[in-house]
């Protein structure tokens, strides 16, 4: 087997076989095949495609490219849920917890941010003492007695999904439907759980930018997980504005106990209620959708979510106390607020705008290996559709270096626009592939 020929045969739009990908993807791993000729064959991957065979295949010999979890000495369906990456979603730290209150095992991997999505890693370790490593004893056996652990993903999770994603970050390969969701979906099945919860984001502030090319990921990374012998659904949900009130770690944590509180803000509660609804549904629930919200609805109010937070918290180390003085997670040394000079609503609220705002702030990596500050962000007073008089508080930063701060209220400015008239936010949930 020859990798000229498979590139060519590849240019020329013909499928690859399932040899001849695991010929591609193990020669890359052990460094046979060099980053020129692989960068070549991702490039006619992004003009040519994949058929669902070729996907289903190049994410199988990605995902036991290194270790896979292996979850079966955990009683009970084990429920993970992802997000192809939005602004303030922080729906990971309601979700998890709340599913673990309702009997279902949590042992997740997840990641860190990188560009403009946040991650649920960063957000965990603005927690004081938060430990996102475990090894994979410490990990099983907490999930056992506390059905939930998160932590970050290990590094010989899925090599080759690492080697290809920095290739295509630099080859302009990113957007490639058949490769996105092999890289998604083959760190979902090395996570080895039993039903997987796709969180598609469309819009603005998403990978993402129209419903078709979300819909067409979101039915082949279904049909992916299908294929190998995984329970899935995808739910496909709106990023044009940010998600919840705040965007930036230690904020967002503090948002997402609200939530567990019973309080918060109605889209990140609406989301999570959806997201379970749709995860008990493929975990063979049989009740309707509006006896399954009531559970959700029930797990939420009545603080059986927030305690299993609360022992999420104790039992990887962290201060448990913030889950009741939010103090140690607003320790930014400035608190700005800004307040608007006109009347009007808000028509406007570009996500992926206020994600450039924390980014200039500080609390979102542009690279990989940056250095990212927990405790910036700000925490927006009104969304779209929502009236503003003049000199009222419209966001409040939170900001550790002057210069950046200044910088930050200039992106800002482009992220908002208030005119006469009151415009309805977009559906936040557009559709549901099961």
């Amino acid at each position: 087997m020859n990798m000229v020929d498979l590139i060519i045969k590849k240019r020329d739009g013909h499928p690859l076989t399932d040899d001849e990908i695991s010929y591609i993807i193990n020669g890359y791993v052990k460094g046979d095949i060099p980053d020129y000729q692989m960068s070549v064959l991702l490039m006619a991957i992004y003009f040519r495609g994949m058929n669902i065979q070729e996907i289903v295949s190049l994410t199988k010999e990605m995902a036991f490219s290194g270790k896979v979890l292996d979850l079966s000495n955990i009683p009970g369906t084990k429920i993970d849920k992802h997000s192809t990456g939005g602004v303030g979603d922080k729906t990971t730290l309601v979700f998890a917890p709340l599913i673990a209150s309702l009997g279902y095992p949590v042992a997740k991997m997840s990641g860190r941010s990188l560009g403009h999505t946040g991650g649920t890693i960063d957000k965990l370790e603005s927690i004081p003492g938060f430990r996102t490593y475990l090894s994979d004893e410490e990990f099983i056996k907490q999930v056992k007695e506390i059905g939930i652990a998160i932590v970050g993903q290990t590094e010989n999770l899925v090599p080759a999904d690492k080697k290809i994603y920095a290739l295509r970050d630099v080859t302009g390969t990113v957007d490639s439907i058949p490769l996105i969701a092999s890289s998604v979906m083959s760190k979902k099945i090395a996570g080895g759980s039993d039903v997987i919860v796709l969180d598609v984001k469309v819009g603005k502030g998403a990978f993402m930018k129209d419903i078709n090319s979300a819909k067409e990921l979101s039915k082949i990374m279904v049909e992916i997980g299908k294929n190998m012998g995984r329970k899935m659904a995808a739910v496909i949900s709106q990023m044009d504005q940010p998600l919840g009130n705040t965007v930036g770690n230690s904020l967002e944590v503090l948002e997402a106990i609200e939530v567990l509180k019973g309080r918060g803000p109605s889209d990140l509660i609406e989301l999570v209620t959806v997201l379970s609804i749709v995860a008990l549904k493929v975990a063979g629930e049989k009740e309707d959708d509006e006896i399954l919200r009531e559970k959700v609805k029930s797990a939420l109010l009545g603080g059986k979510a927030f305690n299993k937070l609360r022992d999420l918290i104790i039992y990887q180390g962290g201060d448990f106390k913030i889950i009741d003085d939010y103090s140690p997670l607003l320790n930014a040394k400035v608190q700005k607020e800004i307040y608007t000079l006109e009347e009007g609503y808000i028509e406007e609220l570009d996500a992926y705008k206020v994600a450039q705002t924390v980014m200039t702030l500080g609390a979102e990596r542009a690279k990989k290996d940056d250095k990212i500050d927990l405790y910036v962000g700000l925490k927006l007073h009104k969304k779209i559709g929502d009236k503003v008089t003049k000199n009222e508080p419209i966001v409040t930063f939170y900001a550790n270096d002057a210069e950046k701060l200044r910088k930050a209220q200039e992106v800002f400015k482009e992220a908002i626009k208030i005119g006469p008239h009151k415009r309805e936010p977009l559906p936040l949930i557009l559709d549901i592939i099961m």
